[in-house]
């Protein structure tokens, strides 16, 4: 949330074009002492490690009562386990930085403090011992957090809880100005383009009209430059009104008449048609096989016998005609 500053800057103008001098002062005062810091994760991480190495406990945990007010009291039930673990490690993580100083007092200042609060919860019953060991960094209860992975993972974990709700929390109307500023030049922009295209579309369509009636009033005057020329029958040469490929639009095409294919069991079926046909054929075929088989085996032959009834026609109408000149004759 980095235009938060931006936004910041345009109210603090505003304020100086209005005149509010004490409300100027008042808005620079609360700016210095932001606990949000601008809602910049890195800033806040940043000044709770600064409160817990300088042991101010007080301002940590004036910070974190800011946190839970504002953001953490506005979430889901079932983050507040998570949002209570995150508050008890930076509290140990206090206490060992702390001991690392041998700042004592400040150990003895948190449990003093905190003891009325800490007492009723069952995860910190060991460290009430803290004070007292003599080296809490080998003992089992208190090993982990002197650890660089856990305060690594500490410090991670914290900073993306806080990424996740500032990115998700409800922003004022006055927040989305920006992005709605840029949005809007954005559109403003593509319509621009889109306006240059929309004037050169319109000016080719006009020199393709205009160049269409020059050509019309060309044919009507005689000339044939932009006819179709075909020559008829008679040799005449026959003019084609059909307009050029070159006039042609996307709105003189026609689609396409191609009827639906039909159902899938049709092809089925002509198959089924294609192999009957196919197997009548060569039975017919086998059938002239065998009767060709019965005639050589019964020692006459086809073509003979065919060749031999031809010759008896032949005699027939050859003595059918004798007989008739006899008759002439006599």
């Amino acid at each position: 949330m980095a235009h938060i500053q931006y936004i910041d800057g345009l109210i603090r103008e505003y304020i100086l074009f209005r005149g509010f001098s004490t409300t100027l002062k008042a808005f620079d005062n609360e700016l210095k002492s932001d606990k949000d810091k601008s809602f910049r994760v890195d800033k806040v991480i940043e000044q709770i490690q600064l409160l817990i190495h300088n042991h101010d406990l007080g301002g940590l945990r004036e910070l974190w009562a800011h946190l839970n007010n504002h953001l953490f009291r506005n979430l889901e039930h079932h983050f507040a386990t998570a949002v209570n673990k995150l508050e008890q490690s930076v509290l140990k993580f206090y206490l060992i930085v702390a001991y690392t100083s041998n700042k004592t007092d400040k150990i003895t200042e948190f449990f003093t403090k905190l003891s009325p609060e800490l007492v009723s919860q069952s995860e910190w019953k060991e460290w009430f011992f803290f004070p007292f060991c003599k080296n809490p960094e080998e003992h089992a209860s208190f090993a982990v957090c002197f650890t660089k992975q856990w305060q690594d993972t500490l410090l991670i974990s914290l900073h993306n809880f806080l990424s996740t709700i500032y990115q998700c929390m409800p922003q004022p109307i006055i927040a989305k100005a920006e992005s709605e500023g840029c949005l809007i030049k954005k559109l403003q922009e593509e319509n621009g383009l889109l306006r240059s295209k929309l004037a050169t579309i319109q000016q080719q369509q006009y020199q393709l009209q205009s160049a269409g009636s020059g050509g019309h009033h060309s044919r009507l005057s005689g000339g044939s430059s932009g006819a179709d020329q075909r020559l008829t029958a008679d040799g005449r040469i026959r003019y084609s009104t059909r307009p050029s490929s070159s006039m042609l639009s996307l709105n003189d095409l026609q689609p396409f008449g191609i009827p639906p294919p039909t159902h899938i069991v049709d092809d089925f079926y002509i198959i089924a048609q294609e192999s009957n046909s196919i197997g009548s054929a060569a039975e017919n075929q086998a059938r002239g096989l065998k009767s060709l088989i019965r005639n050589i085996g019964s020692g006459g032959s086809p073509v003979l016998g065919r060749r031999e009834a031809a010759l008896e026609r032949n005699k027939k109408r050859s003595g059918s005609v004798g007989s008739r000149g006899n008759w002439i004759h006599s």
